[in-house]
């Protein structure tokens, strides 16, 4: 009998492979399969489904395996877990692949769509710019402590650190003064590359006709259309609009029992990056709306007078999610009534 579906515990080294048959029995149990071995591995079984977590690597190797004709099933692994028949004790890599050949065999188990390598590109600008902003804010708080320490408390705001840092420093040891001066200019080092990455996800976004039709929807620029085209692609992947929103984490998390319903905060699941993106969108938006009377605008404008601020930008950025999905799906543009 030939195999059906197979599941791979990826790994740096040395893969594990579990395959079985259409009755379920085990006809390819590989614990120990070498990296340079396992394309070679893979390549000689038969047409079948191949499952594995979605996690480094695994949107290459899901590629690389599609080209031998295999219908490839990424998965988060907080989803393969309950099919570890070993439990938390038994944990390896034998165990996590047969785990894995279980789990993708699922009727009802959520997959991760398999990027191309053009998006992983884009993503990877994306990162690497959040990782400099994030470095820019350490810095940032890194002088104010060291100011803080002689005396000179600064505002949170950064821009005024950026301002009066120096002029606080002249007042501080010598020493102190070059810790200061130093990191004042890798702040300006950090603005300088966080610039650069701003005018290479413009150029991303300006490229492609779709980022262009996103960027006409209100909330969205150049960095969420390029990370949403990036994320989704053309939102085959999922069946609606309410499926992004909810795999974004914009959702309210159900606390139901008795049949009574209740519903708590967002669930803040699946992409934080994005979920930050679509919030700040949604509050520009927000403030943005005040003085425009098309439909979209006076609903959101009667939502935050009757729900509430950050309810209303969290219900927007929840319905750009849905409209995103919407536009790229069927390839139709923004048209605000």
């Amino acid at each position: 009998m030939t195999i059906v579906f197979v599941g791979i515990d990826l790994a740096k080294n040395v893969f594990a492979l579990h395959g079985v048959d259409d009755a379920g029995k085990a006809r390819l149990v590989r614990p120990a399969v070498r990296r340079d071995q396992l394309l070679e591995t893979v390549a000689k079984l038969p047409p079948c489904t191949i499952g594995m977590e979605a996690c480094s690597g695994a949107h290459h190797w899901a590629r690389q395996f599609m080209a031998f004709g295999h219908t490839v099933r990424l998965m988060a692994p907080k989803f393969v877990v309950p099919y570890r028949m070993s439990g938390k004790r038994g944990k390896n890599d034998a165990a996590d692949a047969a785990a894995i050949c279980e789990a993708v065999q699922r009727p009802n188990m959520r997959f991760v769509p398999v990027k191309s390598e053009l998006a992983q590109a884009r993503l990877a600008v994306h990162t690497v710019r959040q990782g400099l902003v994030a470095g820019r804010t350490a810095t940032i708080n890194r002088l104010r402590g060291v100011l803080s320490e002689f005396g000179q408390v600064m505002p949170l705001k950064a821009k005024t650190v950026r301002l009066e840092a120096a002029t606080r420093a002249e007042a501080l040891p010598q020493w102190a003064q070059t810790a200061c001066m130093d990191l004042l200019a890798e702040i300006r080092r950090l603005d300088e590359q966080i610039a650069a990455y701003d005018q290479h996800i413009r150029l991303m976004a300006q490229a492609d006709e779709r980022s262009q039709r996103l960027m006409g929807m209100p909330g969205i620029g150049p960095t969420t259309a390029s990370a949403l085209l990036a994320a989704i692609g053309n939102g085959h992947d999922f069946a609606s609009g309410r499926q992004v929103a909810a795999w974004l984490g914009l959702v309210p998390g159900q606390y139901s029992s008795g049949g009574k319903n209740r519903l708590g905060h967002i669930t803040k699941a699946g992409d934080s990056y994005l979920r930050t993106l679509l919030i700040l969108g949604a509050r520009a938006a927000l403030a943005a709306a005040g003085g425009k009377h098309d439909r979209i605008s006076r609903w959101a404008q009667a939502l935050a007078e009757r729900r509430g601020y950050w309810k209303a930008v969290v219900a927007i950025a929840a319905k750009n999610a849905r409209m995103a999905w919407a536009m790229l799906a069927k390839g139709e543009a923004f048209t605000p009534a």
